[in-house]
């Protein structure tokens, strides 16, 4: 995949070349990108892409990387979009805009709104919305909420937020180690996200409209427990392809 990326060629042509000398430039550029490698630095960030529900988007370390995992919570919203004639969405924490440009282009006539604190998340996940030509979506700088009108409503609030447990072990692992600690981990205690975006939702939804929100395999309770806490109906949880709890709806009735 490095040598692809520089030599600017698929894996088919590299098959059928292999006895080929690369340039002396392109070996040296080789070579730093299979140092990073070794280092541990995730190969969405080398390769500055990550293919994200059959579309390609641009990666840089200013946002987490796109997730398998996340694409089941853009199933979940689709189908509400579709079954419940949802249209007015705003995606909070958009990191590289994943989930809003691909829920603006699989449903053209909904209006998608993302927020993000990191201007260069957002600089980025403008980038992608250009690229992909996702027309329906705009992006605000936000801390939460703050961005948005007072009297601003939502069919559907969406998140895939930071929902790690500051200083667990996972965050000094993997392609964590890279990603920026913002959209890993929460200041509290892995749910001080979810508390942010229901108290958000209250205010933001429509009566009837849904909150869903991605969290991890151990929040399966707790996260589901929270909404419902908070007045929340409907609550249902989903399972990734692990069999993990990974992505939780919940409906608001005023």
């Amino acid at each position: 995949m490095l040598v692809g990326h520089v030599l600017q060629r698929d894996a088919a042509w590299l098959v059928a070349h292999d006895n080929e000398a690369a340039a002396p430039d392109e070996q040296r550029r080789i070579e730093a990108l299979a140092a990073r490698r070794a280092h541990g630095e995730p190969m969405a960030y080398l390769l500055g892409k990550r293919e994200f529900f059959g579309r390609t988007f641009q990666c840089s370390s200013a946002a987490l990387i796109p997730r398998p995992e996340t694409e089941h919570l853009v199933e979940h919203v689709l189908t509400l979009v579709e079954t419940h004639n949802k249209s007015a969405i705003l995606d909070v924490g958009t990191g590289t805009g994943c989930i809003a440009i691909t829920v603006a282009l699989e449903r053209p006539n909904a209006q998608v709104t993302a927020l993000d604190i990191s201007p260069a998340a957002l600089s980025l996940a403008r980038e992608n919305a250009a690229n992909l030509r996702a027309n329906n979506a705009r992006f605000t700088e936000s801390n939460w909420f703050a961005a948005i009108a007072t009297d601003a409503k939502f069919d559907l609030i969406v998140s895939n937020p930071p929902y790690i447990v500051p200083g667990d072990a996972h965050l000094t692992q993997g392609d964590l180690r890279f990603e920026p600690v913002i959209a890993l981990a929460d200041a509290v205690d892995g749910l001080e996200s979810y508390r942010q975006l229901a108290s958000g939702a209250l205010r933001h939804l429509h009566d009837g409209g849904w909150l869903i929100v991605e969290h991890g395999y151990d929040q399966g309770e707790s996260v589901p427990s929270l909404l419902r806490n908070n007045g929340f109906a409907d609550v249902s949880t989903l399972l990734d392809l692990a069999g993990h709890p990974r992505v939780t709806a919940a409906r608001w009735r005023a």
